[in-house]
């Protein structure tokens, strides 16, 4: 399958050298496969004996294939070039078993150098879902992670070059202090003060059972999240009972209400009608679609009495058409109002092209301890991967506490897996 590749694209080389260290025993076999001379790059030269970096009987002048297992960035494998033409030796293509299609290939084309693979992941894919092996459902969800953690941007000036290191995460401590609005700023506190980085979606049809859910598991959570306008009754009363459970247990309540209209209909919504949901609701949000309007219309109503307002900026619903431009467009809206708009809602923080000031924080719904998805197209992600590689800071979880046969007990583990996966991203 290597040699289909490489003769496939037409690569021809003297020798061949693998990018340490996985894919050294890969160059060996083929080495000793088609009686290819093989050259072994160290990542750090010794103190003593040759000293070397590159090993083997270098000829300067000779053609050299390089080896991969996996390519992502093709990081790795740029490292790998570097010492070998410093030896005299051209570099022109590099074999692999997997290219994972984030951008590998592209960048490497940039300097010069052909990608052969054996296989992608793409095509991959196709062959586990057409042999049953995995589901459609997981299949997408691998394609849409892969689209949306692209490696290389050919238009970018610095495209050519490995991406920077990501800068260091801030404690909620520091990030308070950032905060420009009152309830982001009052959120990153709660955090650091109690130690958790959980929010529980109280998805429940009855205002009896969510009452009963943010008494049970207000200890282990910062926010509790509410849809009220699915409730079988709210009354003031059953306002204020969730506002002094909220006081009770140290959490902020969140009213997911995904407010989507223009700025003047948003004022009676949020402020006033059967709900007056600024009265209660430490936070709510909203849809950009209707433009800028909307946060001026919410923020007449929220800003006086010290509410923060999250924007939509990424969704967990597989086809949701949050993306892109779209999202870069949310993060400029929030960047221009950061005294009302506290942070967003969001699936992949770490992938946009801009960061968003650390004042602002990140909340990612459909969270499980284990990934997956359900029948409507819900795409789970678990603490680690949504807080670590994701850059999120705030875990919302819905069916995985609610759906328990003892909600407290599972809001504590989620707690803690949130709680150790912020830790880890410090």
């Amino acid at each position: 399958m290597w040699a289909a590749a490489v003769d496939k694209g037409g690569a021809t080389f003297d020798c061949m050298c693998g990018v340490p260290y996985t894919a050294l025993p890969i160059a060996t076999a083929m080495s000793l496969e088609h009686g290819t001379p093989m050259l072994m790059r160290r990542k750090e030269a010794k103190a003593y004996g040759t000293k070397k970096v590159i090993e083997g009987n270098v000829k300067a002048g000779e053609t050299c294939l390089i080896v991969e297992d996996l390519v992502t960035s093709g990081a790795s494998v740029m490292e790998t070039v570097e010492p070998l033409t410093a030896e005299g030796l051209v570099v022109k293509d590099v074999v692999v078993l997997i290219d994972r299609e984030q951008g590998g290939a592209g960048r490497m084309a940039s300097n010069g150098l052909r990608l052969h693979a054996a296989f992608t992941l793409g095509a991959l894919l196709e062959v586990l879902v057409r042999e049953g092996k995995v589901g459609a459902g997981v299949a997408a969800s691998v394609r849409a992670f892969i689209a949306a953690n692209q490696t290389f941007d050919p238009a970018a000036p610095s495209a050519a070059a490995p991406p920077a290191p990501a800068p260091a995460r801030l404690p909620w401590g520091e990030r308070a202090a950032l905060a420009a609005n009152p309830a982001g700023k009052a959120l990153f506190e709660l955090m650091a003060r109690k130690r958790t980085n959980l929010a529980v979606a109280a998805d429940v049809p009855s205002t009896d059972a969510v009452l009963a859910l943010a008494e049970s598991t207000g200890p282990h959570i910062a926010v509790f999240k509410t849809h009220v306008d699915a409730l079988d009754r709210w009354t003031e009363a059953d306002a204020a009972t969730l506002a002094a459970s909220a006081q009770k247990h140290d959490f902020l309540i969140f009213e997911d209400r995904k407010f989507a209209d223009i700025g003047n209909t948003v004022v009676s919504q949020y402020g006033g009608g059967i709900y007056k949901i600024a009265d209660w609701a430490h936070i709510t949000n909203a849809h950009l679609v209707p433009g800028p309007g909307i946060i001026d219309g919410l923020k007449k109503v929220g800003a006086p009495k010290g509410r923060g307002l999250l924007l939509l900026a990424e969704m967990s619903s597989k086809g949701s058409l949050a993306t892109g431009a779209y999202t870069a467009a949310v993060a400029a809206a929030a960047a221009a109002c950061p005294d009302f708009v506290c942070g967003f809602i969001s699936q992949n923080p770490a992938s946009w092209a801009e960061r968003p000031a650390p004042g602002l924080v990140h909340m990612t719904p459909g969270v499980q301890l284990a990934a997956g998805g359900d029948a409507l197209g819900q795409q789970y992600n678990t603490p680690s991967s949504v807080i670590g590689a994701g850059g999120s800071d705030i875990i919302i979880v819905g069916r995985g506490i609610v759906a328990a046969a003892d909600p407290a007990a599972a809001a504590a583990e989620y707690r803690a897996a949130g709680w150790a996966a912020y830790e880890a991203a410090l």
